[in-house]
């Protein structure tokens, strides 16, 4: 594995850089206390040429490979991960499922758009009773002629305010589990589908989330994604995408979390010396610094391992619950560094502490990975 960088990743991570420093670092505390992401901001990205990711060129995506995507989202991340997460909707669960297994209409008419960057769109999937167990979803379908009607909640959806449409899920028969689900594409302004909003979130909250209603919500059989009963698969086809860019996301946010820590603790003092020589200090700094490095090594492992076309679900989990876990350690040590002054949102790390908890939840929960992790090695999983 060669992560060095080719002079067009190079020049683009830079162009990125240089982007999220100048254009976003301004605003991201305002637009993260008023939970919102500009649209200038996402309109700055899509003239970057970067937001439809991994998508195909011919589906208005980026044709990035798995790294140069993941290298992108983690520079984002430094400033703000939370605009990072708009850049990966197109090649996570709210894209992949339709570059996987939908039609060419409906790729060229949800894909596309969202690739370019002239919507947002979200994945309906996670339910109040059954959060990461998607099998045991409750949401329910049944058809009707050439309509399917759907009724169910979906819960921490993101991007639910502005979505044009949602990617969702939903069960035909119980008694088949995973087998009786089936995915759909359901238009924001389709009859019976209502949004609830959450707000004033811990964190992650320029990010749009929260409940979806379906009642009696009527889709045309032509928005099903896949065959009937294929809804798992449509919905598990980019787990490892997702876990790939929320553990790059997390990687971005350490790092910020690192280095705003070195500058503070080479300006802040106490009993006549900076921080940074006490040793208590300096012990905190050097966990962090491998605790990011540790993280880095093992996403862009598993970004290799998708660009070399392998499966790659266990290598997925361990990315992110050790990119999610370091990230929480990391966040708690900068808070200490900072002391009181990470009560105060003048200070980014405020808002890193605040987000950090977050990232060991969605995705999967890290106890979820670790059973999956110990599952497949102990021989109970297959792989």
């Amino acid at each position: 594995m060669d992560f060095s960088l080719s002079p067009e990743q190079e020049a683009l991570l830079d162009a990125v850089g240089d982007f999220a420093r100048k254009r976003v670092a301004p605003l991201v505390r305002e637009y993260d206390r008023e939970e919102y992401v500009p649209a200038e901001l996402m309109a700055g990205l899509a003239e970057l040429g970067v937001l439809g990711g991994v998508v195909p060129v011919e589906y208005g995506g980026s044709g990035m490979d798995h790294l140069t995507a993941a290298l992108v989202i983690e520079e984002v991340s430094k400033v703000d991960h939370a605009l990072a997460a708009f850049l990966s909707a197109p090649s996570g669960l709210v894209g992949a499922g339709l570059l996987t297994y939908g039609t060419e209409e409906q790729k060229q008419r949800y894909l596309a758009p969202l690739a370019r960057g002239e919507c947002v769109a979200g994945a309906a999937v996670t339910e109040p009773g059954s959060g990461t167990d998607v099998a045991g979803m409750r949401t329910t379908v049944r058809r009707d002629g050439d309509h399917y009607v759907i009724n169910g909640e979906k819960t921490w959806i993101s991007n639910l305010v502005d979505a044009r449409w949602f990617l969702t899920f939903a069960q035909a028969d119980p008694a088949k589990g995973r087998r009786g689900i089936s995915a759909f594409v359901v238009d924001r302004d389709t009859p019976g589908l209502s949004v609830r909003p959450v707000r004033n979130k811990t964190g992650f909250r320029p990010i749009p989330s929260g409940q979806v209603v379906f009642d009696d919500v009527r889709v045309p059989v032509g928005n099903r994604v896949g065959e009937e009963g294929e809804g798992f698969r449509v919905s598990m086809c980019s787990v490892e995408n997702g876990r790939l860019f929320v553990a790059a996301r997390a990687v971005g946010l350490m790092q910020a979390c690192l280095d705003e820590s070195l500058d503070y603790a080479r300006t802040r003092e106490t009993f006549g010396v900076q921080i940074g020589h006490h040793q208590l200090i300096q012990a905190k700094i050097a966990d962090m610094a491998v605790g990011v490095e540790s993280a880095r090594l093992l996403t862009y492992r598993l970004a290799w391992l998708k660009d070399q076309g392998r499966r790659a679900r266990v290598a997925s989990s361990m990315a992110k619950l050790a990119a999610s876990d370091s990230l929480m350690r990391a966040a708690t040590e900068a808070a200490q560094i900072f002391g009181a002054y990470v009560a105060s949102d003048e200070y980014p790390v405020s808002r890193h502490f605040r987000d950090a908890k977050i990232f060991q939840i969605v995705e999967g929960t890290n106890e979820i990975h670790r059973v999956l992790i110990a599952e497949t090695l102990l021989g109970y999983r297959r792989p």
